[in-house]
């Protein structure tokens, strides 16, 4: 059995090394003193084995960590393990280096911190001496001109040629493996974990400032690695029963709480690092950190640093770092969320405010997101000092050449001009071609953005504002007379309107649209997207023009949302017969996407005038309804045949067919 589960520790397939790991510790758990004096025997001649195979290494190390972790090997075994397992934290694989690390790490939860005591110099050298790396040798140069033609691919533009050395240097830096560095940083996670709170009397600055090192430096990974290390490290303060010790106990017995101001200082960079796998590394960190301390008062110090950063990223874009900062958040602030951000806005304010200035799109969409929250769900005398400073932000954000971060700070604007009008007041005129212009994007969700926020202006604003918007709704629906037809470009189509297919069709097979054309990544290598105050190639203004139907498209969503306001009742009921009329033009190749946005907003448009007064238009819309049910966009096909479902249960299954038998006796 053992022979077997050794054949598994050591296969080339991690399937099986995983599945000869959980033999082991299943054999352990039952297994008498006899046996497990075989299997030490076993793995320490495996380990004295000079094999080519790191395989090999790898297994008897992990059986070896098994065996520890099982604690029912001998203090004899451990004590001769410790020469091979240092000699193994500068093996050539990785993954060894991994191993060696762990055991390490149950050496010392096994003999206790003696153990780091005789490796400590060993493992800050080994961290120490790999803080630096130049790409000096030839797989270093292969490595970076492959850097270079990944950046040079991703900046097609000539005025871009000229950084694309430093750039891909910095690729190289950020991205590149980064020799034992990473391995001996684990394996110090790992020694950590082993001793708990007796590592307790070997945090001194010196350590900490080695740490502290690796948190700022240039290659993300270990970026990553040293939080984790943090996150380890600020939890072997933590003792049971230190609740209620004074501050000159805590200071005098945790030493993470005696540096703590460090501590707090190095996570808040983490929870604003670029990299979001870092972030969520300084966040583990953070949570650890936070939790670690003994009561409320203790954690109260830090806050100030670490508050605005902790809400931000309750937002933040990518799932794993928003899921766990909202759950740390619910930990540290028990519920008690709103009265921290009120009691220490001004740090809020000003950190929301510097992330808006970000290189990184998602924290700029983040930052608006909050400031949005700021105005709907914080105490508005709290708030109302800041409002201008705010405001003024989210205009610079409003021209944004991210979508998600225009769209952001629309809704944003539009809560603020709700919740604080005469704050606002000044504002507007600035405002509402920001509004306008987003209510026109090439981005659906961002029209459906504008059109929300128009509406908040509209019910903070009354009258002043119910002018304006509604004469862009008519500007809309009428500007589609000037919307081209796309079958204009291509030559030999018929000069009478075309069918949406052939257009589309077309179009589809159009080169221009595919040559040519700027080359996107998903993630940080691709070209930063501009805050909208550079000027240049990067201002809003290079964005892709307009076209009247998504100005009309952004109008229907408008118009369903003011229909809910009961004294627009009237003047929207005005409006009806040109989105009717809307409806009948289909020369341009997108009229089938604007035909969706009817189909999806004309149920809410219903319920908004009431079920009376719509019945009276039902007719003028059947038409197009059983157009786009008909058409070739599978979109705009479905969302037709859902418009029936819900004008059916609206209106009344009975009125609805006899109007549809009405209109099509077939």
């Amino acid at each position: 059995m053992s022979a077997e589960i050794q054949k598994l520790l050591c296969s080339d397939a991690k399937l099986e090394r995983d599945r000869g790991y959980t033999e082991l510790q299943k054999l352990l758990t039952n297994s008498e003193h006899e046996k497990v004096l075989e299997l030490q025997n076993d793995f320490l001649k495996l380990l004295l084995e000079v094999s080519d195979r790191w395989e090999t290494r790898h297994g008897a190390l992990s059986g070896a960590k098994a065996l520890l972790e099982s604690r029912k090997s001998d203090d004899d075994f451990a004590i001769s393990l410790q020469d091979h397992v240092l000699e193994s934290l500068d093996d050539t694989e990785f993954r060894v280096r991994i191993a060696a690390g762990e055991v390490l790490g149950a050496l010392c939860a096994k003999l206790g911190p003696e153990i780091y005591s005789r490796t400590k110099s060993k493992i800050l050298e080994g961290i120490q001496s790999n803080l630096e790396r130049q790409p000096l040798s030839e797989t270093g140069h292969m490595e970076h001109e492959d850097a270079e033609k990944l950046v040079e691919k991703l900046s097609s533009s000539p005025s871009n040629l000229r950084r694309v050395s430093s750039d891909a240097s910095q690729i190289f830096h950020d991205t590149a493996g980064w020799k034992s560095l990473e391995t001996y940083m684990k394996c110090l996670q790992s020694v950590i974990g082993g001793c708990g709170y007796a590592f307790n009397q070997f945090v001194d600055q010196e350590l900490l400032d080695l740490i502290f090192s690796t948190l700022t430096h240039t290659n993300r990974f270990v970026r990553e690695t040293g939080f984790y290390v943090c996150s380890s490290l600020v939890g072997c303060g933590a003792k049971d029963g230190s609740e209620l010790d004074s501050e000159a106990k805590l200071t005098e017995e945790n030493a993470i709480y005696r540096h703590g101001f460090q501590f707090a200082e190095h996570l808040a960079q983490g929870l604003a690092d670029n990299w979001s796998q870092v972030r969520l590394a300084g966040s583990v960190a953070t949570r650890q950190f936070l939790l670690s301390l003994p009561s409320e008062e203790a954690r109260q110090k830090f806050y100030p640093a670490l508050i605005p950063q902790m809400c931000l990223n309750r937002y933040y874009v990518a799932e794993g770092v928003r899921i766990y900062s909202q759950e740390t958040w619910r930990l540290v602030t028990q519920g008690n969320g709103k009265q921290y951000v009120e009691k220490y806005i001004q740090q809020v304010v000003d950190y929301y405010i510097q992330a808006t200035d970000s290189d990184n799109h998602a924290v700029r969409e983040a930052a608006c997101a909050c400031i949005a929250e700021l105005g709907s769900k914080i105490d508005k005398t709290v708030v109302s000092p800041y409002v201008k400073k705010l405001l003024e932000t989210l205009l610079v954000c409003f021209n944004d050449d991210s979508w998600p971060v225009r769209d952001a700070a629309c809704v944003a604007c539009g809560n603020f001009v709700l919740c604080f009008p005469e704050e606002s007041k000044d504002e507007l005129p600035a405002l509402y071609p920001l509004f306008f212009n987003n209510l026109q994007d090439n981005i659906p969700s961002v029209r459906l953005g504008a059109a929300i926020a128009l509406v908040n202006v509209v019910k903070a604003c009354g009258a002043e504002s119910q002018e304006k918007v509604l004469a862009k709704v008519k500007e809309g629906f009428d500007g589609l007379e000037n919307q081209p037809a796309t079958s204009e470009k291509y030559s030999g189509m018929d000069t009478g309107p075309a069918t949406y297919s052939v257009a589309k069709q077309l179009r589809d097979n159009d080169m221009e649209l595919h040559t040519d054309r700027q080359m996107y990544s998903c993630g940080s290598l691709a070209p930063k997207m501009g805050r909208g105050r550079e000027g240049g190639c990067m201002d809003h203004k290079f964005r892709k023009p307009s076209e009247p139907w998504e100005l009309a498209d952004g109008c229907v969503s408008l118009m369903a949302e003011l229909s809910h306001i009961p004294s627009l009742a009237a003047p929207v009921m005005k409006l009806v017969p040109l989105l009717a009329k809307a409806c009948t033009k289909r020369h341009y190749t997108h009229h089938v996407n604007f035909l969706e946005t009817v189909c999806k907003q004309l149920p809410n448009l219903a319920k908004g005038l009431g079920k009376r007064q719509f019945k009276q238009f039902l007719e003028q819309f059947l038409e197009p309804i059983f157009y786009s049910l008909e058409c070739d966009s599978a979109l705009t096909s479905a969302a037709a045949s859902q418009c029936l479902t819900d004008l059916s249960h609206f209106i009344g299954e009975g009125i609805m067919r006899g109007r549809v038998e009405q209109y099509d006796p077939k």
